[in-house]
Protein backbone atom coordinates (compact mmCIF):
# COMPACT_ATOMS: atom_id res chain seq x y z
CA UNK A 1 0.00 0.00 0.00
CA UNK A 2 0.64 3.93 -1.03
CA UNK A 3 2.36 5.75 2.02
CA UNK A 4 -0.44 8.67 1.62
CA UNK A 5 1.90 10.63 4.37
CA UNK A 6 4.82 10.87 1.99
CA UNK A 7 5.75 13.86 0.45
CA UNK A 8 3.98 14.60 -2.89
CA UNK A 9 1.99 11.79 -3.21
CA UNK A 10 -1.86 12.56 -4.80
CA UNK A 11 -4.63 10.26 -4.88
CA UNK A 12 -6.17 10.16 -8.17
CA UNK A 13 -9.54 11.95 -6.99
CA UNK A 14 -7.91 15.19 -5.47
CA UNK A 15 -8.97 18.06 -7.26
CA UNK A 16 -12.19 16.63 -9.30
CA UNK A 17 -13.67 18.42 -11.96
CA UNK A 18 -16.99 18.67 -9.50
CA UNK A 19 -14.87 20.12 -6.78
CA UNK A 20 -13.05 22.38 -9.01
CA UNK A 21 -16.25 23.66 -10.15
CA UNK A 22 -17.78 24.70 -7.00
CA UNK A 23 -14.12 26.70 -6.31
CA UNK A 24 -15.05 28.84 -9.29
CA UNK A 25 -18.30 29.25 -8.34
CA UNK A 26 -17.29 30.68 -5.07
CA UNK A 27 -13.79 32.49 -5.88
CA UNK A 28 -15.05 34.36 -9.28
CA UNK A 29 -11.88 36.49 -8.61
CA UNK A 30 -8.22 36.50 -7.93
CA UNK A 31 -6.79 38.71 -5.69
CA UNK A 32 -2.99 40.31 -6.21
CA UNK A 33 -0.80 40.90 -2.95
CA UNK A 34 1.74 43.05 -2.71
CA UNK A 35 5.05 41.94 -1.41
CA UNK A 36 5.86 42.35 2.14
CA UNK A 37 2.19 42.78 3.15
CA UNK A 38 1.27 40.37 5.77
CA UNK A 39 -1.75 38.69 5.68
CA UNK A 40 -3.51 37.35 9.20
CA UNK A 41 -5.10 33.80 9.59
CA UNK A 42 -4.04 30.66 10.59
CA UNK A 43 -4.93 27.37 10.41
CA UNK A 44 -5.09 25.69 13.84
CA UNK A 45 -4.84 22.04 15.37
CA UNK A 46 -6.75 21.81 18.63
CA UNK A 47 -6.18 18.73 21.04
CA UNK A 48 -10.02 16.55 21.64
CA UNK A 49 -10.43 18.22 25.26
CA UNK A 50 -9.69 21.82 23.54
CA UNK A 51 -12.86 21.32 21.49
CA UNK A 52 -14.47 19.63 23.81
CA UNK A 53 -14.27 22.81 25.83
CA UNK A 54 -15.50 24.78 23.32
CA UNK A 55 -18.57 22.69 22.69
CA UNK A 56 -19.65 21.87 26.52
CA UNK A 57 -19.56 26.15 26.38
CA UNK A 58 -21.36 26.41 22.74
CA UNK A 59 -25.27 28.46 23.03
CA UNK A 60 -25.98 26.78 19.95
CA UNK A 61 -24.15 23.70 17.87
CA UNK A 62 -24.63 22.71 14.07
CA UNK A 63 -23.11 19.73 12.39
CA UNK A 64 -22.68 18.71 8.67
CA UNK A 65 -21.33 16.51 6.66
CA UNK A 66 -17.02 17.48 5.62
CA UNK A 67 -16.46 18.69 2.33
CA UNK A 68 -13.18 17.35 1.70
CA UNK A 69 -14.69 14.12 2.19
CA UNK A 70 -17.57 14.37 0.61
CA UNK A 71 -15.81 15.71 -2.80
CA UNK A 72 -12.46 13.51 -2.25
CA UNK A 73 -13.72 9.58 -1.27
CA UNK A 74 -10.16 8.36 -0.51
CA UNK A 75 -11.04 7.12 3.19
CA UNK A 76 -13.72 5.26 4.88
CA UNK A 77 -13.65 7.92 7.86
CA UNK A 78 -16.64 9.58 9.57
CA UNK A 79 -18.36 11.87 7.73
CA UNK A 80 -20.92 14.03 9.36
CA UNK A 81 -17.50 15.78 11.42
CA UNK A 82 -17.74 19.37 10.65
CA UNK A 83 -18.68 21.42 14.07
CA UNK A 84 -19.87 24.85 14.45
CA UNK A 85 -21.00 26.83 18.01
CA UNK A 86 -22.33 30.17 18.43
CA UNK A 87 -22.41 32.41 15.98
CA UNK A 88 -21.31 30.20 13.66
CA UNK A 89 -23.83 27.85 14.00
CA UNK A 90 -26.59 30.76 13.60
CA UNK A 91 -24.89 31.30 10.07
CA UNK A 92 -24.91 27.70 9.09
CA UNK A 93 -28.52 26.80 9.97
CA UNK A 94 -29.44 29.66 8.13
CA UNK A 95 -30.55 30.57 4.69
CA UNK A 96 -28.11 32.90 4.40
CA UNK A 97 -25.45 29.62 3.80
CA UNK A 98 -27.57 28.78 0.67
CA UNK A 99 -25.17 28.42 -2.27
CA UNK A 100 -22.02 27.87 -0.38
CA UNK A 101 -21.22 24.48 0.12
CA UNK A 102 -22.97 23.76 3.29
CA UNK A 103 -23.59 20.23 3.48
CA UNK A 104 -26.33 19.16 5.17
CA UNK A 105 -26.76 21.05 7.77
CA UNK A 106 -28.59 19.86 11.31
CA UNK A 107 -29.16 21.45 14.72
CA UNK A 108 -27.65 19.17 17.80
CA UNK A 109 -27.10 19.48 21.43
CA UNK A 110 -23.90 19.04 23.25
CA UNK A 111 -24.36 15.30 24.00
CA UNK A 112 -24.54 14.81 20.60
CA UNK A 113 -21.72 17.27 19.46
CA UNK A 114 -19.54 15.26 22.19
CA UNK A 115 -20.21 11.51 20.81
CA UNK A 116 -19.35 13.27 17.36
CA UNK A 117 -16.16 14.69 18.44
CA UNK A 118 -14.97 11.12 20.00
CA UNK A 119 -16.25 9.08 17.35
CA UNK A 120 -13.88 11.37 14.97
CA UNK A 121 -10.80 11.28 17.41
CA UNK A 122 -11.74 7.34 18.12
CA UNK A 123 -11.31 7.18 13.91
CA UNK A 124 -8.13 9.29 13.72
CA UNK A 125 -9.04 12.76 12.62
CA UNK A 126 -7.01 15.48 13.47
CA UNK A 127 -9.45 18.82 14.99
CA UNK A 128 -9.08 21.99 12.89
CA UNK A 129 -10.34 25.20 12.94
CA UNK A 130 -9.63 27.96 11.02
CA UNK A 131 -8.87 31.38 12.44
CA UNK A 132 -8.50 34.97 11.21
CA UNK A 133 -6.39 36.32 13.91
CA UNK A 134 -2.99 34.88 15.44
CA UNK A 135 -4.27 35.97 18.68
CA UNK A 136 -7.72 34.40 18.75
CA UNK A 137 -8.75 33.13 22.24
CA UNK A 138 -9.31 28.85 22.19
CA UNK A 139 -12.82 30.06 23.49
CA UNK A 140 -13.41 31.75 20.47
CA UNK A 141 -13.18 29.62 17.89
CA UNK A 142 -16.69 29.11 16.53
CA UNK A 143 -15.66 26.12 13.86
CA UNK A 144 -14.10 22.61 14.18
CA UNK A 145 -13.50 20.20 11.13
CA UNK A 146 -11.92 16.85 11.73
CA UNK A 147 -9.77 16.57 9.33
CA UNK A 148 -7.61 13.64 7.93
CA UNK A 149 -4.43 13.66 5.39
CA UNK A 150 -5.59 11.59 2.48
CA UNK A 151 -9.27 13.84 1.95
CA UNK A 152 -8.56 17.23 3.60
CA UNK A 153 -7.33 20.12 1.06
CA UNK A 154 -5.80 22.10 4.23
CA UNK A 155 -4.51 19.05 5.45
CA UNK A 156 -3.42 16.42 3.02
CA UNK A 157 -1.49 19.20 0.92
CA UNK A 158 0.28 20.80 4.06
CA UNK A 159 1.74 17.31 4.65
CA UNK A 160 2.63 15.92 1.55
CA UNK A 161 4.94 19.06 0.82
CA UNK A 162 6.40 19.62 3.79
CA UNK A 163 4.52 22.89 4.32
CA UNK A 164 3.32 22.07 7.92
CA UNK A 165 5.39 23.68 10.00
CA UNK A 166 5.10 26.90 8.22
CA UNK A 167 1.17 26.82 8.09
CA UNK A 168 -0.32 25.18 11.20
CA UNK A 169 -0.46 26.19 14.62
CA UNK A 170 -1.53 24.47 17.89
CA UNK A 171 -0.81 25.57 21.81
CA UNK A 172 0.16 22.05 22.76
CA UNK A 173 3.12 18.77 21.97
CA UNK A 174 3.66 15.14 22.78
CA UNK A 175 6.08 14.15 25.10
CA UNK A 176 7.37 10.77 25.40
CA UNK A 177 8.28 8.79 28.59
CA UNK A 178 11.48 6.76 27.39
CA UNK A 179 10.79 4.38 30.57
CA UNK A 180 7.34 3.41 30.31
CA UNK A 181 7.64 3.26 26.42
CA UNK A 182 7.77 -0.05 24.92
CA UNK A 183 7.99 0.63 21.34
CA UNK A 184 5.49 -0.46 19.60
CA UNK A 185 4.43 1.57 16.96
CA UNK A 186 0.76 2.31 18.31
CA UNK A 187 1.16 6.07 18.02
CA UNK A 188 3.29 6.07 14.19
CA UNK A 189 0.04 5.27 12.91
CA UNK A 190 -2.31 7.45 14.33
CA UNK A 191 0.31 10.20 14.03
CA UNK A 192 -1.24 12.51 10.94
CA UNK A 193 2.09 14.77 10.63
CA UNK A 194 4.97 12.17 10.34
CA UNK A 195 6.23 13.37 13.70
CA UNK A 196 6.82 9.40 14.72
CA UNK A 197 8.62 6.92 13.43
CA UNK A 198 10.16 3.64 14.29
CA UNK A 199 13.75 2.93 13.57
CA UNK A 200 15.57 0.07 14.12
CA UNK A 201 12.68 -1.40 16.36
CA UNK A 202 12.92 2.00 18.57
CA UNK A 203 10.43 5.38 18.40
CA UNK A 204 11.94 8.15 17.06
CA UNK A 205 9.84 11.18 17.28
CA UNK A 206 10.44 14.73 15.65
CA UNK A 207 9.08 17.73 17.76
CA UNK A 208 8.87 20.19 15.19
CA UNK A 209 6.28 18.04 13.43
CA UNK A 210 3.80 17.59 16.44
CA UNK A 211 0.89 19.81 16.73
CA UNK A 212 -0.54 18.38 19.73
CA UNK A 213 -3.50 16.90 18.35
CA UNK A 214 -3.20 14.40 20.95
CA UNK A 215 -4.13 11.50 18.83
CA UNK A 216 -0.99 9.03 20.27
CA UNK A 217 -1.79 9.98 23.61
CA UNK A 218 -5.44 8.42 23.57
CA UNK A 219 -4.13 4.92 22.43
CA UNK A 220 -0.43 4.39 24.17
CA UNK A 221 -0.86 1.04 25.72
CA UNK A 222 1.79 2.09 28.34
CA UNK A 223 0.65 5.60 28.82
CA UNK A 224 3.71 6.93 28.18
CA UNK A 225 2.56 10.29 25.88
CA UNK A 226 1.28 13.27 27.50
CA UNK A 227 0.68 16.96 26.45
CA UNK A 228 2.26 19.98 27.69
CA UNK A 229 1.81 23.66 26.30
CA UNK A 230 3.97 25.04 24.03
Amino acid sequence: MANKRRLGYRFESDDPEMFRKDVEEVYRKAVTIPINVEIEGEHRVLSYDAVKEIITNASRISLTDCICRTKRPNCDKPLRTCIGVNGKADWVLSEENEGIRVYNPQEIGVDKALSVLKMSHEAGLVHMALTQNKDVRPEDIDYVCSCCTCCCSILGGTIRYGLAPHLLTSEKRSVTDEQACDDCGICVDRCQFGARDMVDGALTFNSDLCFGCGLCVSTCPTNAITLIDK
